[in-house]
């Protein structure tokens, strides 16, 4: 499997303190792959180099063979509204927004119109068993209900790749399980690549494959499904899996 993401040999320091120290990661189309590892490995650094929120100190990112990390901030920015999706640990949902407008952010931020926008949100609120929650504010939401309604708008775009970033951490158990099956569900249908981090083995456990960081690099690779070599500008092989 050619990855659709792929990040080489990533470096990354807040000040004296390094987060990344030759990190990587490759993702295949449609594929779910688990990033593990303690508190301060570096899992949502990596995260984050990968989808262009941040840019590494060092290495190469990769979409679709262009580079990433060359990109500017705009066309980066663009890419997160309109190609990838992200679901925080939180939510992050804008308290002042309806959840039907929560969901149809990335839409409307493209200057789709504004009806179509609306009812493709609730046709994820219709899939994700949020119904008649269109009109709530996310305060009047439980935790599960919010991380739901989290997973709808970064699947409304329809994405190439979910970056989804402890998306369980503040939900207990059942409520976790919910929403990893319905995100997981959600994406094999539509194809899309999921890159999760975590630090939970249930959560990892949804995954095709799961990467060990420690200490900004992985330690431990656990490959289901092996990646075919890249044919992209070297190396021969992906960090991913060898």
């Amino acid at each position: 499997m050619t990855p659709v993401l792929l990040g080489r040999d990533l470096h990354k320091s807040y000040g004296p303190t390094p987060a990344l120290r030759g990190a990587g990661v490759g993702v295949g189309a449609g594929e779910i792959v688990a990033v593990m590892g303690p508190s301060g490995a570096g899992k949502s650094t990596l995260l984050h180099c990968l989808a262009g929120v941040i840019v590494p100190d060092r290495g190469e990112v990769y979409f679709d063979g262009d580079r990433l990390d060359r990109l500017p901030d705009r066309r980066r920015a663009e890419l997160r509204r309109t190609t990838f999706g992200l679901v925080h640990q939180f939510g992050q949902l804008i308290p002042e927004l309806p959840v039907a407008e929560n969901i149809a952010l990335p839409l409307l931020l493209t200057g789709r119109p504004w009806r179509g926008c609306l009812a493709a949100a609730r046709e994820w609120l219709a899939r994700l068993d949020l119904r008649g929650l269109d009109d709530r504010r996310p305060g009047e939401l439980s935790g599960g209900q919010a991380q739901r309604v989290a997973v709808a708008r970064a699947l409304v775009a329809r994405p190439r790749i979910v970056f989804a970033d402890e998306p369980t951490g503040a939900l207990d158990t059942a409520g976790g399980d919910v929403v990893m099956e319905l995100l997981v569900g959600a994406a094999r249908e539509s194809g899309t690549a999921v890159l999760v981090v975590t630090h939970e083995p249930r959560v990892a456990a949804f995954a095709d494959r799961a990467i060990l960081m420690r200490d900004g690099a992985e330690s431990v690779r656990s490959p289901r499904r092996v990646m075919a070599p890249c044919s992209w500008p070297s190396p021969t092989t992906t960090t991913a899996a060898r």
